[in-house]
């Protein structure tokens, strides 16, 4: 069946193959035909054909188990990361942040309701959660997208937020309208979010926003670190003054970057 709202140039078998894409994940890593047709709702010959020209592509793979996908996926994602340049600014002055905290340090942008990890330099500590590139939180409970949120509008913010999470996870804060709006007035006030303990246990974490040439809010980067090990006060007091030098180093570079005049060779 059509999608609800879709317009006229709605390419509807793309959007079902996407369906089929993003149905495998950590606890569905491989599928049989009928749990893919019955995780997208799609009719058991559509989900066939579908995976059969996902495999034709290199997309999935099929073997005795079922169905898994494939390293090409991973094109899919590397290919926004490098549009966007922001991995080459930014990792320099991850790698620093976190040779000087001892912490994690990521970088997430908004999708939806939701933050998705497009850059990071981990340290090996034990955590409540797996963070990995494509890694996706809802944003509210956390640093990152509270940093992101903040920047809206509130139209805007009223429409994003109402998007369903599509993370799987259910966080342990959730706030009504009027503290979700305190909180977020607070974060645009002091250019900064905390998080603690409202993601999950044991996760702590400051954010600052990451703006482009015009100033527009593009990303949040933060230093996460395990509650247990790391107070509030040394977060803010020792850590949050180098993450706001950073995230305004990086800012600066990616502003210079976008500024460079675009070289495009000739066809041969």
């Amino acid at each position: 069946m059509p999608r609800d709202g879709a317009g006229p140039d709605f390419i509807e078998a793309l959007a079902r193959g996407l369906d089929v894409l993003t149905a495998f994940g950590a606890e569905r890593p491989v599928m049989s035909l009928a749990e893919v047709a019955a995780a997208t709702g799609l009719a058991r010959p559509t989900a066939r054909r579908i995976l059969l020209t996902l495999a034709e592509l290199g997309y999935v793979r099929a073997g005795e188990r079922g169905f898994t996908l494939t390293p090409r996926v991973l094109d899919l994602g590397v290919a926004y990361v490098d549009a966007m340049g922001l991995w080459d600014v930014a990792r320099p002055h991850l790698e620093r942040l976190v040779a000087r905290t001892g912490e994690s340090c990521s970088i997430a942008q908004l999708d939806g309701s939701d933050i998705v990890y497009v850059a990071r330099v981990a340290v090996p500590k034990i955590v409540a959660l797996t963070v990995q590139i494509g890694t996706r939180f809802p944003a509210l409970p956390t640093s990152l997208g509270k940093v992101q949120l903040a920047a809206m509008p509130p139209d805007e913010l009223e429409r994003v937020l109402a998007e369903p999470t599509r993370s799987g996870l259910t966080p342990r804060w959730r706030p009504d309208a009027g503290e979700r709006d305190a909180v977020l007035r607070e974060v645009r006030a002091r250019g900064w979010a905390l998080t603690d303990e409202q993601l999950a246990p044991g996760i702590r974490s400051v954010a600052a926003p990451l703006r482009d040439g015009e100033g527009r809010v593009i990303a949040g980067v933060n230093v996460n670190c395990h509650a247990a090990e790391t107070s509030v006060d040394h977060l803010l007091e020792h850590h949050l003054p180098l993450l706001l030098q950073a995230a305004g180093d990086i800012s600066a570079d990616f502003a210079r970057r976008e500024a460079l005049p675009r070289v495009t060779a000739p066809a041969s």
